[in-house]
Parts: structure tokens; C-alpha cells; sequence
């Protein structure tokens, strides 16, 4: 093995917007890494917050644009200011563990300068409420599920060789708020980069997650993914957290919906054996992700996770659905769709 002090320079990039209440844990995380060649760059999107004083406090370098642009126009210039050979993203409410960076260098070395190596958030987060355990147990579970060839590499935990990063020209600017990362990994895999997810790279992240913002997040997510998808025309891929295992609980929590209503409505008691016998195969479908709540939290946690998972959530993802093929049509002429 390389001694330290030979090992490559990395560049450990967070895009920050009114992140203050949680950039300061970031930064404390990133710079108690084990691994010691390295430097962090916080590129500020014009935070109205106290975000600027706080990244004062630490021995980092800090870029601020001259205007709100969003997280890609950020983690591009934060790329432009680095000097690593090898760039790490993460985002403001992410903290690495000591060990992330030896691990990344080491994904990169192995596997060449064309790999772009990811992880994902760990089972249990930073908060240890229901909603957040949830999120990032499901999280956790749907990107890691495939480690070699994965549909994307999400940019809360993404590195890549520099040279490789300014050959693509970076993340893509006129796009949609988020999914920036998705369009990047889909855009590299087509120039013959090879995709990679480490298991032992992971950030605990800071989710603070109520019910309510556990259904905004998953309404957002889901209408910019339809958006996405309709636009990439892959729209019933397996891909991460938009996972198969995902499409089917939703579909079937709506057949349900409709085999309930029709069981009431006609007082035949097959409609509810149907709908029973649905919800078994969708268990069935979905029985690691259970597993992995089961792991995480104990049997209460994952009866708890798995009534939220069947029986709301697909609520979220249906309403996001219906924003996202009305926003996806009405603005099908536009650029970034």
C-alpha cells in the first residue's frame, strides 16, 4: 500500500444554500477524516442565512457565487477552484466518516480514472426520529442494492478522477432543481464510464424529517423524477430509490384502493381476498427493503416502517406523479426538459 504522504490529493466539494444549521457538523465531519491529504471547498449559493459565518470558523475554502444558481452550478465551481486529483462530493447536511476518503482513493485506484464511485447515506442517520430512520434506511437500502453498474451515482457521496470530471463538462446547469446527478451518471455511463457503488463509503446524513417533510420530500422527488424519466425515456427502470420495488407498492396500494372501495360498494368479500393477496405479493416484492428495517430498528420499527411504506407513502408518490406528467407536458418544448 501507498504510505499517506504519497497518496492522491483530494478535493472535498459541498454545495451550501442557508445550510447553517447543519454545515458547521459537515465541516467538523470532513476535516476530522483520517486520511490526510486533502482540502474541503464550500461553494455558498447566496445563503441568506448565517451559513457565511459559520464556514468562517473552519480551515476551508470558500467560494461564494454572485448569485442563487443552484447545487450544480456550486459543485461545478467548486470543481473549477479545486486541486485535487480525485474530486469528492457530499453535500452541507452529510458528515463523512474518518475513513471515507482512504476508501474512495482507494475505489479510484483500483478501478482506473474512467470510475465514478459512489455511496449512500447509513441505515441509521444523524436524527434518530421515525421519519428520518426511515428515509435513510430506504435510502441506503435502494442505492446500494446494485453495486457493480448502478443506474446513477448520487452526488451526496460521489468520487471521480478531475480529469475525468472537467472532460465531461461538469453537471448540467439548465436542468431541473434536482436530479443533476442522475443526468450526469446517465451521461458518463454513455462515454464508457463504469459506475461503482463501495459499501463501505457512506455519510450519515441530517434529515430532520416530520411526516409532513417526509411527504414533501417524496412528492418533489418523485415529480422531478417523472419529469426525468418521461424525458429519458426510462420511465419503469430500476433505478435507486426510484427503485422496481417502489413502483410496484405504489401500484398495488392503488389497486387496493380501488378493490376496498369496489368490496364496500358490492359487499363481495373476493374484492378483499383480492386486495389481501396483493398486498402478500407486494411483502414478497419488497422483502429485503423490510429486512433492512428490521435490521435497523427491531420489530417495531420495521411494523411501523412497513405500514408507512404500503399505506401512505404511495400516497406522496402518486401526487407527485400526477405534478410531474402535468409539468412534464405543459413544458415539453422547454430546454431542460
Amino acid at each position: 500500500m501507498l504510505k499517506e504522504n504519497v497518496r492522491k490529493y483530494i478535493s472535498v466539494i459541498i454545495p451550501n444554500y442557508n445550510g447553517g444549521a447543519t454545515i458547521g457538523k459537515c465541516l467538523e465531519a470532513a476535516l476530522a477524516s483520517a486520511y490526510e491529504n486533502f482540502e474541503v471547498i464550500v461553494v455558498d449559493d447566496c445563503s441568506s442565512d448565517n451559513s457565511v459565518e459559520i464556514i468562517g470558523k473552519f480551515p476551508c475554502r470558500l467560494v461564494r457565487l454572485e448569485e442563487h444558481a443552484g447545487a450544480a452550478r456550486a459543485r461545478n465551481a467548486g470543481a473549477l477552484n479545486s486541486r485535487g486529483d480525485i474530486l469528492f462530493f457530499t453535500d452541507a447536511d452529510c458528515l463523512l466518516a474518518p475513513d471515507t476518503l482512504s476508501v474512495a482513493e482507494r475505489m479510484i485506484s483500483e478501478r482506473g480514472h474512467r470510475a465514478i464511485v459512489g455511496g449512500a447515506y447509513t441505515q441509521r442517520p444523524y436524527d434518530k426520529d421515525f421519519f428520518s430512520t426511515f428515509q435513510s434506511v430506504f435510502v441506503n437500502y435502494s442505492e446500494m442494492k446494485r453495486l457493480e453498474n448502478p443506474d446513477y451515482i448520487a452526488s451526496h457521496a460521489m468520487a471521480i478522477d478531475a480529469r475525468t470530471f472537467r472532460d465531461s463538462g461538469g453537471f448540467p446547469e439548465a436542468f431541473l432543481p434536482i436530479l443533476e446527478d442522475v443526468e450526469f451518471s446517465h451521461r458518463l455511463r454513455r462515454s464508457g464510464c463504469k459506475m461503482v457503488m463501495a459499501p463501505d463509503i457512506v455519510v450519515r446524513h441530517i434529515f430532520n424529517f416530520s411526516m409532513g417533510k417526509s411527504l414533501r420530500n417524496a412528492f418533489r422527488k418523485t415529480k422531478y423524477w417523472i419529469v426525468y424519466s418521461l424525458k429519458n425515456r426510462d420511465l419503469l427502470a430500476d433505478s435507486g430509490t426510484a427503485s422496481a420495488e417502489l413502483k410496484v407498492n405504489g401500484v398495488v396500494c392503488l389497486l387496493n384502493l380501488l378493490l376496498l372501495l369496489c368490496g364496500l360498494s358490492a359487499g363481495a368479500p373476493a374484492f378483499f381476498a383480492a386486495a389481501l393477496a396483493l398486498l402478500a405479493a407486494d411483502l414478497v416484492v419488497s422483502r429485503n427493503l423490510l429486512a433492512a428495517f428490521y435490521r435497523t430498528g427491531g420489530l417495531l420499527f420495521a411494523i411501523g416502517a412497513t405500514l408507512y411504506y404500503t399505506l401512505l407513502y404511495p400516497a406522496a408518490i402518486w401526487a407527485g406523479t400526477g405534478a410531474g406528467v402535468a409539468e412534464y407536458f405543459m413544458n415539453s418544448g422547454s430546454r431542460k426538459y
